[in-house]
């Protein structure tokens, strides 16, 4: 696995390098240390995720842009939030980081329209350069470092009936579950007499059997099933030979409560190395904990099924696409736009990826995820990339 801190070292050694060098020979040598990365540290309040870049130093490759734009499936990703623009819901989730809703999209209509021209890429390139301001994430340090890490589509093997090691449902969407229709913000639940009360928590629904007869299929691991509602959707291989594909419908409405942080902050995992496989190596070796950390966690989340034309999707409600699709923050950045990963790992060139997901562990201006696809090899991709680097955002400059 790559080291995610191979330029914090490399830093350090020429900080320490740099004061040896520097000492006159009669003082005292001082070394100062760099800080410890905190990819997760979060926003200050009041404060922007992205910074205009004005240093040519730290501009984007243009012509690597414009390589990568012309993509099939970097122009498909942008096609789909494009048309996620027009969506009644898109403006209520504007302005962000300063970001209107038609700056947004307007910057991704504009891209769309560049790369129909019949430009070489050195022409494609300097109509980007000219057009385009770069704004670059203020990462974790405020000097623009990001953590990178994979996330993927899990399949697992499910039934439709309980029996056997199938034990452990996913759950469809309630019906007296209220929200809007057009934000998806929840209401709450709806009583008998119309009224509404702020729907329960996980621990009240488990209790209660409130669930009972919305079981949508059965999985034969529990943490595959919370696997499941962390990622918002699955391909599920059922037993009888069919394929059934799931993804988001809804949640209780309360808070998130990770069970990655949970275990962090309990001294039990390295926070700048928290993944799936971690996850899966703690309760491998504990099993008996998973229901009491997963029972910290209030929210809820309900699925039902999707065609598979329209699966996976994300948080956005379409579809993703590997190696394009980019989960951040969507409380500090602008959802739906044009993103260029710059990674620190060799044979890493700058990929142009969509800002299009999110998930529960980005929560902050240092953590980006990157998605790798469907199933066990994208799983295994996915687990092994952990990397620095920067990430760029490519809007109108107006």
């Amino acid at each position: 696995m790559p080291s995610p801190l191979p330029n914090v070292l490399s830093r350090l050694g020429l900080a320490l390098l740099a004061a040896v060098l520097a000492a006159p020979a009669c003082q005292r040598t001082v070394i100062v240390t760099a800080p410890e990365p905190a990819y997760a540290t979060p926003l200050p309040p009041g404060a922007s995720a992205l910074r205009l870049i004005t240093d040519p130093a730290r501009m984007p490759d243009w012509v690597a842009v414009a390589n990568q734009l012309r993509s099939p499936d970097a122009i498909q990703a942008l096609a789909r939030s494009r048309r996620w623009y027009d969506a009644r819901s898109a403006p209520t989730h504007f302005p962000v980081a300063g970001v209107t809703h038609a700056r947004a999209r307007d910057s991704v209509q504009a891209l769309l329209e560049a790369v129909e021209q019949p430009w070489t890429d050195a022409e494609l390139a300097q109509h980007l350069a000219q057009t385009f301001g770069a704004y670059e994430s203020v990462g974790w340090d405020g000097r623009g470092t990001v953590l990178y890490t994979g996330y993927f589509s899990p399949e697992f093997q499910a039934s439709r009936t309980r029996g056997g090691p199938y034990q452990y449902p996913i759950y469809s969407r309630p019906s007296d579950l209220v929200s809007d229709a057009v934000t998806g913000q929840v209401f709450g639940q709806r009583l008998s007499d119309g009224s509404t009360r702020p729907y329960p928590t996980r621990a009240e629904l488990m209790s209660s059997g409130a669930l009972e007869g919305l079981e949508l299929a059965y999985l034969d691991d529990p943490l595959d099933a919370y696997t499941v509602e962390v990622n918002g959707s699955a391909a599920l291989r059922m037993t009888d030979g069919a394929t059934l594909y799931v993804g988001h419908a809804g949640t209780n409405g309360r808070d998130y409560t990770s069970i990655g942080q949970e275990l962090i902050q309990d001294g039990e995992l390295d926070a700048n190395r928290l993944s799936l496989p971690a996850l899966r190596d703690y309760f491998q070796r504990r099993p008996g904990e998973l229901s009491r950390y997963t029972a910290r966690n209030d929210r809820f989340v309900f699925f039902t099924e999707y065609d598979a034309g329209e699966w996976p999707a994300g948080s956005m409600g379409f579809r993703v696409e590997p190696w394009r699709t980019l989960a951040t923050d969507k409380s500090i950045f602008p959802r739906g736009a044009a993103v260029v990963v710059e990674a620190q790992q060799p044979g890493f060139a700058p990929r142009l990826m969509v800002d299009q997901d999110t998930g529960g562990a980005i929560r902050a201006p240092g953590r980006a995820d990157v998605y790798f696809g469907v199933g066990t090899p994208a799983e295994g991709r996915a687990g092994n990339f952990i990397v620095e680097g920067r990430m760029i955002y490519l809007l109108l400059d107006r």
